[in-house]
Order: C-alpha cells, then structure tokens, then sequence
C-alpha cells in the first residue's frame, strides 16, 4: 500500500486525489467548443445590457440596489452571528465584548435613527454616531463583566455602567420627548410587567426574580415613555424615566456569572437553532402575531376604532343579508340542482342496495355506489347555496366547489398521465396556469366569459360556442344532420354498454354508461329538437323568428359565482397534479406488484392500495387548498368587485375597511377569515407532526 503510495507521488510530484483537482480544473480550462463559446458571449452580452439598463433606467437600478443590499445584510447578519458564536467556548470575553457592543448598537439605532437624541439629523455622520457611542459603552461593559467571577464586583460594575447609561440616555432626549410622567401609568404597567416576568418564571421553573426584572424594566418603559405625554416633562423626568429600567436591567445581569465551559458548549449548540429559526420567527412575530392581535383588538371598536363596541362588528356580520341571508331556504327544495342530486342520492342508494348483497358493503371507495353519491352530494350542495345567500355562504360554496374540483381533477389526471408517452409535455401544459397571477388569470376569463350584443360577433369563447351551437342545433344544413347522427349513434353505443352489463349482471359496470346514455340522450334529444326546439345561444322571438342569445357568465346570478370558481379551478388544478403526481411515483412498486399476483384489476389497484398509500398527501392538497380558497380576492376583485351576488369575505373585508371606512367591520371580517382558516392549519400541522 505504501509503494503504491510513493509511486502516486513520485508520478509528478502529488498524491492521486490532487491529481484528479488539478486534472477537472485543467479539463475546465481547455479551449472550448464553437457552440460554448457562443453561449459564454451570449451570457456575457445579457449581463452587460442587463447592468447598462441598470444604470440608465432608474427603477431598475433602485430594484437592483435595494435587492443587493438586504441580500447583503442578510448573509452579513446570518454569517456574523455564526462568526460571533464561534468564540463562545474558548473565546468568552471577545464573544461578550461584541454581544454587548451590538446590543448597543441596536439600542443607538432606535434614538439616533429615530430623531430623539441630540445631535440626531440628517447626514452620514448622525446615523454613525449613536450606533458607535452605544457599541463602544456596552462592549466596554462586557469587557469587565466577563473579565470577573466575583459576584459583587459584577454587581458593581452592572449597575456602575447602566446608572451611566441610563443617565445619558435621559439627558440625551430632545427637550420636545421629554415626558410627563403619569405615576398611575408607571404602577400600572410596571405591576402587570412584575406578575407577567414572576409568573413566566415560575411556570419555567426558573428564579421568579429574573424575569420580574426583565419584564417589569419592560413595563416601567412602557408605563413611562408610552403613557406619557412628550414634551410635558424636563430633563429630569428624562432621566428618570431612562435610569429606571436601565438599572432593574443591570441588576439582572449583574447577579448573574460567567458561564462555566459546560454552559458555553449549550450555548453555542442552542445558538445555531436560534440563528437559522429565529429571522424566520421574528418575521412571523412581527408580520403575522402582531398584526393578528392588533386586528382582534380593532375589531372591538367603532368605525373610527376610538369607541369600545365589545362584539356588534360581529352580529352586524350576520345579521345584515349581504352577509349573511337565510330568507330562502325553501327554494333549496326545488332547485333543479337539488332535484337532480336527489335523483343521483336514490340511485346511489339502489345500487348501494345491490352492492350490500352481493359484497356486504354497501359504499366503499371505488364501488359503483361512490360516483353517484358524491356527484349527489354535491349538486345538493348546489341547491343550497344558490338558495342560501350572502358573503359567508358563497365562501362555503367557493371552499366545496374548489377543493372537490381541483383535487379530483388533479389526482385524475396524475393517475391517467402516470407512465404515459409525452407525460411531462401533458402536465406542464397543465401546470402552466399556476405561473400567472390570480389578476392576470381573471383578466383572461374576463375576456372567455365576454358577452357581445346579439347584432354583433362575439368575442368571448364561451359565447361564441355557445350561440354557434344555437344556429347548428336550429338550423337544417348538412353539419346539423351530421352532429345529429353522431349524437343518436354515441347514444345507442352508451346504452348498447349499459344493457349488456346489464345482461352479463355487472350492475356496477353499467352505472357510468347508463348516466352517459341519460345525458348525452337528453342532449340529443334537445338539439334535434324534440324537445325545447334545440339547445344552445338562441331564442324564439314574438313572430316566430329565431336570434342569437348570449349568457351573461360574470352577470347573472347565483350561478355567476360558479364561473368565477372555474378560475380558480383552473389554476389550482395543476398544484393538485403535481403533488398527487409526486405522490403516486412514491408508492413502493412491491405493493402495486403484490396486488396485481394476487389478481386485482387496474381499478381495484388504485382504490385499494395506491388510494390508501397517497391519502395523507391528499389531506395537504385539501387543506392547502382550503386555506387559499376562504382568502380568496383577486378573482372576485378583478371580475365583479363583489356585485352582482359574488361577494366573498376578503373583498367585503377590503372595502368596508379601506373603501367605506369602516375599521371595525373590516377588522371583524379579517378575523372571522383567521378563525376559518385556523382549525384547517392545526389539522395541517397535526398530520405532519403524527408523520414525523
């Protein structure tokens, strides 16, 4: 082994492994080809045009500086903190020094970027000096604490450094922040701070006193400062206001130790969770918790968020009608949706019927009785909502509608394209719509759904087909007697299929023929006229005469709301397909091969075994689609603006808070869409922690 060593070496001087760095860099090197030099001057002329437009257009230029600085600040951040915790162990009085030293820093940020402090202004200068001042004292002070163990010299210099500090900052406020202060303010929040600290303590099963200290400094500084009214105090009261808080701080830190090595190595290991989870969790905090709370807090005020109303935004909700309209429960009952649901839920229970004695299960996945009575289902849900009014029932119908089309769609299409030839042209065709915006996808429907005057061509897509359709099925040529043939003949070949599954007693194979023979021969029969005089965009006039007739799809209610859903669909049907897709790939081919020796059928393969294996998979897509659905606004936005019946919760909410003024109601709505969404999210998260 050591002669082949030597030998490597001896070669030209390197081991083998050097050898292969040296060869793949020099394989990098070599002359490249006519087409590679072609692609490296092409890269080289767009990032050159893209830096000349940068420099002359100036919102390019803004975009791209302001893009390059907060990716800087943000790897310079991340990359400091972990330079910065690389000195806990060994390092403890560098790491304290610098600790200290940003914590200063931050805190002349805050008065000196805020214009409070004197000297703080305009220029380069005022940004740097409070920065620098307030990083060169607390650094200085983690210099002496971390060069002693004695408690009380700690002590000494804790409360020492931040009398000094505290002293400086109240004398440095401008004369137009000094507060009055309001001694009931100061109890008051300075008592709620000491129970909350105490109380976070002991539940921690920590010193109470620490966080007392910590949280009451907290509630003096609110009490004092936030209570308060600026510009009625003195220097003073400044300085009290500032000393306070400072030293119940110092006093915190000075009863504490340096860390012993064993403390320092969990530092450091804690540190790195923080530092990689902890940008993500003060965004949150301060992007989602606190808005969140401020809503709830402003949904309990008037119109002008001044006046406590306790919960009257809420009923207001439900008891106006646009929001909330029950008055037409009756018409459920004979809406022709309802009507046909009914019929499917009859002969989902026959053929439940016939189910139940012939395999003891009456419904499961994948029998003949689960078409019917999903299709069931939902067409009664049809009935209801287009009987039952307002904001909230159309964000229900929006949640159902949505969902059940977008997932069944999307897991149709992944199990129908998977392993088939020009797979990855199919799906990305079909994912395609998930690249454009929600205002761009419902500019283009806008147009689909356009519908012209009746003189004129339309242009719409929708309307255009549909008021074709109306001249073939009214009118006698040769292509309305071809579409009739074909028609009549898809008829019979559906009821041909139906009979003999019938005849052969597979009463479950005879259940999708048999409705397509029902609805393609009710279609037949409407287009040769039979019945209805035809079928499509056309209407009999007084004297006998036959026009155009278009469908307002965007104007006429309730089933307007159905249309603007179609987008939605659209667009979400390809998440759906990708995921299921992944999904699908994923199940273990022992499984799909078992069940096929054991003579299961294609179908049978996939309601029992692949079904079972993705259902997890399935329950994200659900709820993710759930949670967009209910904030849905966009669409609604762009096509009707909530008129004509289409009201959902996030539009109603944006215009009763920012276009009628009113906070509260607004405000109210925002919460009852997080309330919505909420029980969705804790399922969500509840699933992935059982699969992790």
């Amino acid at each position: 082994m050591e002669t082949i060593e030597k030998q490597a070496i001896a070669d030209d001087g390197m081991p083998e492994p050097a050898k292969e760095g040296v060869q793949s860099v020099d394989s990098f090197l070599t002359p490249r080809t006519g087409a590679g030099k072609a692609k490296l001057g092409l890269t080289i002329l767009g990032l050159i045009g893209m830096v000349i437009w940068a420099v002359f257009e100036d919102k390019i230029r803004d975009t791209v500086i302001t893009v390059v600085v907060a990716v800087a600040v943000s790897a310079g951040i991340w990359i400091g903190a972990n330079l910065l915790f690389n000195d806990v162990r060994q390092r403890w009085d560098r790491f304290s020094a610098i600790a200290f030293g940003v914590v200063g820093a931050i805190v002349g940020i805050a008065l000196h970027g805020n214009l409070v402090t004197l000297g703080s202004g305009k220029g380069f200068l005022t940004w740097v000096v409070g920065p620098l001042v307030g990083a060169a004292v607390f650094g200085g002070a983690g210099v002496l604490l971390a060069k002693t163990d004695d408690a009380g010299r700690r002590l000494a210099i804790s409360l020492s450094v931040g009398a000094v500090i505290g002293v400086g900052i109240g004398a440095l406020i401008r004369e137009e922040f000094h507060p009055g202060l309001d001694p009931v303010a100061i109890i008051a929040y300075t008592a709620i701070g000491l129970a909350i600290g105490a109380g976070l303590g002991v539940l921690r099963r920590r010193n109470p006193l620490h966080g007392a200290l910590i949280v009451g400094a907290i509630g003096w500084t609110l009490g004092a400062w936030g209570g308060a009214d600026f510009g009625d105090g003195t220097i003073f009261t400044s300085i009290i206001a500032a000393v306070v808080p400072c030293l119940a701080l110092s006093y915190r830190v000075g009863i504490t130790s340096n860390p012993g090595y064993t403390a320092r190595v969990t530092l450091d290991t804690r540190s790195r969770a923080v530092i990689f989870v902890g940008p993500a969790l003060l965004f949150i905090f301060a992007m989602l918790v606190v808005p969140a709370i401020r809503t709830a807090y402003l949904s309990l005020l008037g119109r002008d968020s001044e006046s406590f109303v306790d919960f009257e935004n809420y009923a207001a909700i439900f008891t106006d009608q646009n929001s909330f309209d029950l008055s037409g429960w009756a018409n459920i009952f004979t809406s022709i949706p309802f009507l046909f649901g009914a019929g499917f839920l009859v002969l989902a229970a026959v053929i439940g019927s016939v189910m139940k004695q012939r395999t003891g299960r009456a419904v499961e996945l994948g029998n003949p009785t689960f078409g019917p009575l999903v299709v069931g289902g939902l067409l009664i849900a049809f009935g209801v909502f287009t009987a039952l009014r307002g904001t909230i029932m159309n964000n229900l119908w929006w949640v159902v509608v949505v969902t059940v089309a977008s997932t069944a769609m999307g897991l149709a299409i992944a199990v129908l394209a998977d392993n088939r030839g020009g797979e990855r042209v199919a799906k990305s065709i079909i994912f395609m719509p998930m690249a454009i915006s929600l205002v761009g996808a419902s500019i283009i429907w806008r147009f689909v759904y356009t519908a012209r005057d009746v003189s004129t061509e339309q242009t719409g897509v929708l309307n255009a087909l549909w008021v074709g359709l109306g001249q073939l099925s009214t009118g006698s040529g040769l292509p309305t007697l071809i579409v009739s043939v074909v028609l009549g003949l898809i008829v019979l070949a559906t009821g041909t299929w139906a009979a003999r599954a019938l005849v052969n007693r597979n009463y479950g194979g005879a259940v999708v023929p048999a409705i397509l023979m029902v609805l393609i021969g009710w279609f037949f029969v409407r287009f040769i006229g039979l019945w209805g005089g035809g079928v499509g965009g056309f209407e009999i006039n007084e004297d006998g005469s036959i026009s155009a007739d278009t469908i307002f799809f965007v104007q006429e209610t309730p089933y307007n709301n159905f249309w603007l859903m179609v987008i939605f669909v659209w667009i979400q049907t390809g998440f759906a397909m990708v995921i299921l897709s992944a999904a699908i790939k994923a199940v273990p081919t022992e499984l799909i091969e078992a069940a096929k020796i054991d003579g299961a059928t294609a179908s049978q393969v996939f309601w029992r075994v692949t079904l079972p294996q993705i259902a997890t998979t399935i329950g994200v897509v659900v709820t993710t689609l759930i949670v967009g659905v209910m904030k849905v606004y966009d669409i609604v936005k762009v096509t009707t603006n909530g008129q004509f019946g289409s009201q959902v919760l996030a539009n109603q909410m944006f215009q009763e808070a920012f276009s009628f003024g009113d906070t509260g109601k607004g405000a109210a709505l925002a919460i009852l869409i997080f309330v919505a969404v909420l029980p969705v999210m804790i399922y969500n998260i509840r699933n992935m922690q059982k699969e992790a």
